[in-house]
């Protein structure tokens, strides 16, 4: 009986040993951090939902990209949900599409691929924006999340992955400049980034040109970092005090944040020549079509770099405007600069100021942009007549970024057609305000680019 007993004793206590090893390994199991859980809080918390950027509704940046990546709300907002960026919506891609990172908009913005990864397609700047870029784990792990079907619950990737802290930069190489006689290349040299500040400039350079160019082709590529570029030119009313020396780096803002009240004024005054969102923009007008620059011509080039580290980071563009001789255009591109001067914007509410721009021969639009100052809250502009009668064509949401938008198959208007801008003013001061050059004033100017036939 005692050796029975003990025998029996020996495997009662094994069993009971088996079943507590494998409950413990079960509960080993259910304990693993679901993978989008890891993706939230070692990627997305760190890098992406921090103030300014993805975090709420209320950071400045959310008008332009309508994505808030807090814990309640990041899957929801991702996934299987069509990306906010106009070019990545045309092409129909998802923020995120289970089973297909390569055809996921976060993928795409995550890879720090070389500026012209998209074959001239503008889906904006890697992100994270002016940081440092994830690590090779972080983004493989999120490739692999989303070849697993990107599900909210259970875990699909090794948390291992994460451990290759290695960074890949992305390496920058100006753009050559057109062949002798094809073009002319304009540039931004080096300029510093301050650790954690946004910095916005200008810079007024000569063209370089004795006789007029017609340029079919533009080209820019900037450093990381960067937010955007335009081209302006200034309107004929200018006043000489006005006009800014050539070659002198002017920054919208102080180094404590202030304005440049000097700078402000300026852009009072300026033109839409050409500009991009994307760290590299490659955009070839219609075919027969060219946009005429003056001889003798000038550009105020505005550059924006967004620096969220804790070191400097170097800015640079580079701009070519690449030329065609007079016997291959048919028709010359010209500059819209429709403006609606009778603001009336009463204190301390919201208003909808409207105003069609009528064309008095066949028209064809290939870009437009617009331009408000800070009460700007929603800038619609809608075709007026035909059969697209009330169309809305262009929507921007944020007024210091507008929207650019390139029509590869260009909007058509009959004489007697228009635009209709269509803008939404939040005055929130004490005042009534009208149109006008300065900060405290307001503007509403659709800018853009047309072709009479």
């Amino acid at each position: 009986m005692g050796k029975t007993y003990k025998f029996l004793l020996g495997l009662c206590l094994t069993a009971i040993l088996v079943i507590c090893l494998e409950a413990c390994q079960q509960n080993a199991v259910e304990q693993k951090m679901d993978s989008f859980q890891i993706v939230q809080e070692k990627i997305f918390l760190k890098n992406c939902a921090t103030s300014g950027c993805h975090a709420s509704p209320s950071d400045g940046s959310y008008k332009q990209h309508g994505l808030v990546l807090e814990k309640t709300v990041a899957f929801t907002n991702l996934v299987n949900v069509l990306a906010n960026n106009a070019d990545a919506k045309a092409d129909g891609l998802l923020r995120i599409k289970p089973f297909k990172a390569d055809q996921s908009f976060l993928f795409h913005k995550l890879q720090q691929a070389p500026a012209d990864h998209h074959n001239s397609r503008d889906y904006g700047s890697p992100m994270p924006l002016g940081s440092r870029p994830l690590t090779n784990g972080q983004i493989e792990f999120v490739r692999r999340w989303i070849e697993a079907g990107a599900p909210e619950k259970g875990s699909v990737v090794d948390e291992k992955v994460l451990e290759d802290s290695s960074v890949t930069y992305p390496k920058f190489e100006a753009l050559a400049p057109p062949a002798a006689g094809q073009g002319v290349q304009m540039r931004i040299p080096l300029v510093e980034i301050a650790p954690n500040f946004e910095r916005e400039f200008f810079m007024y350079q000569k063209v370089g040109n004795t006789e007029p160019l017609l340029v079919n082709r533009v080209e820019v590529k900037m450093r990381a970092g960067s937010h955007h570029f335009i081209l302006y030119g200034f309107e004929d009313r200018t006043p000489a005090s006005v006009i800014p020396p050539f070659g002198t780096i002017r920054d919208l803002r102080q180094p404590n944040g202030n304005l440049n009240i000097n700078t402000i004024i300026s852009m009072g005054y300026h033109v839409f020549w050409a500009g991009t969102q994307t760290p590299y923009h490659n955009y070839t007008f219609p075919e027969g079509t060219a946009l005429e620059i003056p001889a003798n011509f000038a550009f105020d080039m505005n550059s924006h770099y967004v620096n969220k580290s804790t070191l400097p980071i170097p800015g640079e563009v580079s701009i070519n405007l690449f030329t065609v001789p007079i016997s291959q255009v048919k028709n010359k591109v010209k500059v819209i600069n429709w403006a609606n001067t009778s603001l009336n914007i009463p204190a301390n509410q919201r208003t909808v100021n409207s105003k069609t721009f009528k064309v008095s021969k066949r028209t064809k639009i290939v870009s437009l942009t617009s331009h408000t100052h800070k009460m700007g809250e929603k800038f619609v502009i809608k075709i007026s007549g035909g059969s697209r009668n009330g169309e809305i064509i262009y929507t921007a949401t944020d007024w210091e970024h507008p929207t650019i938008v390139n029509f590869a198959t260009p909007i058509t208007l009959n004489s007697g057609e228009g635009l209709t801008s269509e803008i939404t003013y939040n005055n929130t001061s004490n005042r009534a305000v009208s149109f006008g050059l300065t900060s405290e004033d307001e503007m509403g100017i659709i800018f853009g680019y047309y072709y009479e036939e």
